[in-house]
């Protein structure tokens, strides 16, 4: 089978709650009010009805886009994770870009989504920044 993008549902809440749950590092992983379109503003990519990676695209005013939230299946070991990333992250792209936006900017720290960003052709900083968050 192949690999599938579309279009996050209502019904994908508890599977997104447990991949961020998968992840123990993500101890607060984001509420739907947090999200674009109440947790339905993203993209789920699927193989076999499995969940493999999802994100988020947040829409703004200008003509930037912000790519977020990505999380991955901790479970799924298929050599084919890699390329499920790659589509999350062009058919995100592909979205952007087709809604009128010229920029898509994205936060990470996780090596293996840095390099893959790279791989397709995305600028990286390579000096460190940090997100800077006050909940308010």
């Amino acid at each position: 089978m192949k690999l599938n993008i579309r279009k996050l549902k209502d019904s994908d809440w508890n599977t997104l709650v447990e991949l961020w749950n998968g992840w123990p590092e993500w101890v607060n992983h984001p509420t739907k009010d947090m999200l674009p379109e109440n947790g339905t503003g993203g993209f789920i990519v699927e193989k076999n009805k499995t969940p493999i990676v999802a994100g988020f695209m947040y829409t703004t005013n200008s003509k930037v886009a912000w790519l977020e939230w990505i999380v991955s299946n901790v479970n799924y070991k298929s050599k084919d994770k890699n390329d499920a990333i790659k589509l999350l992250i062009a058919g995100i792209e592909h979205v952007a870009k087709e809604s009128g936006f010229k920029i898509i900017l994205s936060i990470g720290r996780n090596k293996n989504l840095i390099n893959t960003h790279k791989e397709i052709g995305y600028q990286v900083d390579d000096k460190p920044s940090y997100e800077i968050i006050k909940i308010i």
